[in-house]
């Protein structure tokens, strides 16, 4: 399994994630995965920097590592002909080493424009819809579409790189899990469960997941940290999804306890707490694990995963 590290744009300032990405290079990390965000899911978290710019000065700070958006949002919040635009170009910064990991998003982040915030169903039709126009813009000429919910008029990119970015589908639910295996280059969830009916609807691509750790030379500091800026990667259900504002998902995580953070995410300085968590996935039968760090002692994260955790897995 491949091992990466994940910025997390909803918890750190650019310059931040860019100095990640050294230390995340210079630790052995195999690559980068980079969230994409208007809003972080909640007011501890505190930034949300626009992910194209970053992944520009990612290509020229870690040009060596593969960059991975997990995942953009195609559906609403940006049109997907500005995307592949995007993509296309982060394609060329990063000398082929990018991959678009798209999914249907949050009402958190597409309702900041006035749009009405659309039922699943639609966000599956729509997403389907965006990746065919991604596509044919990625393959040349001008391209018109006529689309149930997208209109595309003499659009064509011009920079362009010669293999079109990979696209990765993400899918926390059936009906998204089988899209991806339907449309998708590669898989993106959180569910272990889902890796299998991804195979099963045919999908061949690899399969993306991420894990959280905090880094604290106190275990009960590192699970404080851990429960209050990512508890809500706990919420039951689609309320991630459902609701539209910041406080509202930290309202819902304060019924998350801290029990249950110590338990699902890799908190505290113990190695073999980080190596476990890490097996489970590879276990499980994902072919790449992105880890994301939420503590503040950064030094001490990417010693112990240089030192301990990633030679350990290898």
């Amino acid at each position: 399994m491949k091992i990466g590290y994940s910025l997390s744009s909803e918890q750190y300032s650019p310059q931040e994630l860019l100095d990640q990405a050294r230390r995340a290079h210079d630790a052995g990390f195999d690559a980068l995965a980079i969230s994409d965000h208007f809003h972080p899911w909640n007011e501890a978290q505190g930034e949300s920097p626009f992910v194209w710019c970053v992944i520009g000065a990612l290509s020229a700070v870690t040009p060596e590592l593969p960059v991975s958006t997990m995942v953009t949002c195609p559906i609403q919040r940006v049109h997907p002909v500005i995307l592949a635009q995007a993509a296309a170009t982060a394609m060329l910064m990063t000398h082929g080493r990018f991959v678009f990991g798209v999914g249907t998003g949050e009402n958190l982040n597409e309702h900041v424009t006035g749009l009405p915030w659309p039922p699943a169903k639609e966000r599956i039709a729509r997403l389907r819809e965006a990746v065919e126009i991604m596509r044919a813009l990625w393959d040349g000429g001008l391209v018109d579409y006529d689309g149930e919910y997208f209109d595309v008029v003499d659009a064509r990119i011009y920079s362009r790189p010669e293999t079109p970015p990979p696209v990765y589908v993400s899918g926390l639910a059936p009906l998204s899990t089988r899209l991806a295996a339907e449309i998708g280059d590669g898989f993106v969830t959180m569910e272990p469960d889902l890796v299998k009916e991804y195979r099963d609807a045919g999908g061949t691509g690899p399969i993306q997941t991420g894990t959280k750790a905090c880094f604290d030379r106190d275990p009960d500091r590192a699970v404080e940290i851990a429960h209050r800026t990512w508890a809500m990667e706990l919420n039951p259900g689609q309320l991630n999804r459902e609701l539209s504002m910041p406080s509202m998902i930290e309202d819902v995580q304060s019924l998350i306890p801290p029990d249950k953070v110590a338990e699902e995410f890799a908190c505290g300085p113990d190695p073999q707490r980080h190596i476990d968590l890490l097996r489970q996935r590879a276990d499980a039968q994902f072919d790449e694990c992105y880890v994301s760090h939420a503590g503040e002692d950064m030094d001490g994260f990417f010693e112990l995963y240089a030192n301990e955790v990633l030679p350990a897995l290898r």
